[in-house]
């Protein structure tokens, strides 16, 4: 049942960076409890150790914290979130405009054609 990963990125990344855009997108809330560690593996398909390494670094990132006892849960701090959300915007931003300029754009030529693009997409 498990995720599938690529080869070129650290399959405990991968997952870091799955579970930042679930936070980004609400689909994990502020103070939401995350599966446990062994819970969290059956259904990436993949070794616990993997997920305790992911919480680990989540936790070392403040995304997430961990309550002995209870369970790891989204932080519910704003601005852990809000800065998450930035960063991850930044990140596809300098993707985007990286892919445009291998294709011999200039910025100007990238900021018309995104501009184009959202007007179309508008109607």
């Amino acid at each position: 049942m498990g995720e599938k990963f690529h080869s070129s990125k650290p399959i405990y990344l991968q997952i870091i960076d799955k579970i930042h855009y679930q936070i980004v997108r609400g689909e994990l809330r502020k103070g939401e409890k995350l599966p446990s560690v062994r819970e969290m593996a059956i259904q990436m398909g993949v070794n616990p150790n993997t997920i305790q390494r992911t919480y680990t670094e989540l936790e070392r990132m403040n995304v997430v914290e961990t309550r002995r006892g209870q369970g790891t849960f989204v932080t519910e701090n704003q601005m852990v979130i809000a800065d998450l959300t930035s960063q991850l915007q930044h990140s596809m931003i300098e993707q985007f405009v990286w892919n445009m300029k291998e294709l011999g754009l200039q910025a100007h030529e990238i900021k018309r054609a995104l501009e184009t693009y959202l007007e179309e997409e508008k109607k």
